[in-house]
C-alpha cells in the first residue's frame, strides 16, 4: 500500500502500490457532478473512494454511497473515509452493477457518478495484475449494464455523470437519449489542437432538453504542465460546471 493524496494534499488516499491507482479521472468526475448540500450521490465502481472523497471535500454536506465490485478496493474505500474523517457521510458497499445490493438499490439518488472500466477485452492488452484488469477492462458487465444500473438508481430528474473514452461517445449517447435529456458532452483534450481521448457526459433522467456540446477542457498547456483551468479543478478543488 502507498499513502497518497489528491487535490494538492486536501484528500488523503491509501491505495495499492501496484494495479489500478487513482489519477486525474476521478478528480474530474467529482468536479463535474452537480451536487449541492443535502443531496445523496451514488459512486458506481468507486474503487478506493477517490471521486467520493473529492466530492465530499468540495461539498461537505452531501452523502455518498459507493458500490465496488472488488472487496480489497471497497475495504480501502471505507478506510479512506475514516482517514479523511467522513465515515459518517460515505459508506462503501460491495456488489455488482448488474445486481446491486439492497443497501444501494433501495435508495433514490439525486446524482450518480461513475468511472467504469473502459477497455474492450477483445482489443485491449490485458494486464496480468488482477485488480488493475478488473478496474480497467470491461467484464461481464458492459457499458450498457453500468448505465442501466445508474438510471435505475436515479430519482426522476436526477443526474448521471460519467467519464469515459471519447471513442465510446456514440454508444453512451445511444443508450441515454431515450431516457434522458440535458445530455451534455465535455471533451477533455490532452492539449489544445489534439483530439480528445476522454469525455465527460452528463444527463438528467426523464427530461427532454436537447444535447449540448461544450467547448472542452485542455488539460495541459504547450509546456506540458497542467493548464490554469485544469489546475483550478485538480489542485484547488473548483467545480467543473457542465
Amino acid at each position: 500500500m502507498t499513502e497518497d493524496s489528491l487535490l494538492d494534499g486536501k484528500v488523503q488516499l491509501r491505495q495499492p502500490a501496484e494495479g489500478y491507482r487513482a489519477a486525474i479521472d476521478p478528480v474530474l468526475l467529482a468536479a463535474a457532478t452537480p451536487a449541492v448540500a443535502g443531496d445523496v450521490v451514488a459512486d458506481l465502481g468507486c474503487g478506493v473512494a477517490s471521486a467520493s472523497l473529492c466530492l465530499l471535500h468540495r461539498i461537505p454536506e452531501v452523502r455518498l454511497v459507493g458500490l465496488e465490485l472488488q472487496p480489497l478496493l471497497g475495504k480501502l474505500g471505507q478506510e479512506n473515509a475514516q482517514l479523511n474523517a467522513v465515515e459518517d457521510r460515505l459508506s462503501v458497499h460491495i456488489g455488482d452493477v448488474r445486481a446491486p445490493p439492497a443497501s444501494v438499490a433501495a435508495a433514490g439518488f439525486d446524482h450518480v457518478m461513475m468511472n467504469p472500466p473502459y477497455l474492450d477485452p477483445a482489443a485491449a492488452r490485458l494486464s496480468q495484475h488482477e485488480v488493475r484488469r478488473i478496474a480497467t477492462v470491461e467484464g461481464e458487465a458492459g457499458l450498457a449494464a453500468w448505465m442501466n444500473c445508474a438510471l435505475g438508481l436515479l430519482r426522476p430528474r436526477g443526474s448521471l455523470t460519467l467519464i469515459h473514452r471519447a471513442d465510446r461517445l456514440d454508444e453512451i449517447l445511444a443508450r441515454l437519449s431515450g431516457d434522458c435529456g440535458h445530455l451534455t458532452v465535455l471533451p477533455l483534450w490532452p492539449r489544445l489542437g489534439q483530439p480528445a481521448k476522454r469525455i465527460i457526459v452528463q444527463a438528467r433522467k426523464g427530461t427532454g432538453a436537447p444535447l449540448r456540446l461544450l467547448p472542452g477542457l485542455a488539460l495541459h498547456d504547450e509546456s506540458g504542465t497542467y493548464s490554469a483551468a485544469a489546475e483550478a479543478v485538480l489542485r484547488k478543488a473548483e467545480a467543473l460546471p457542465l
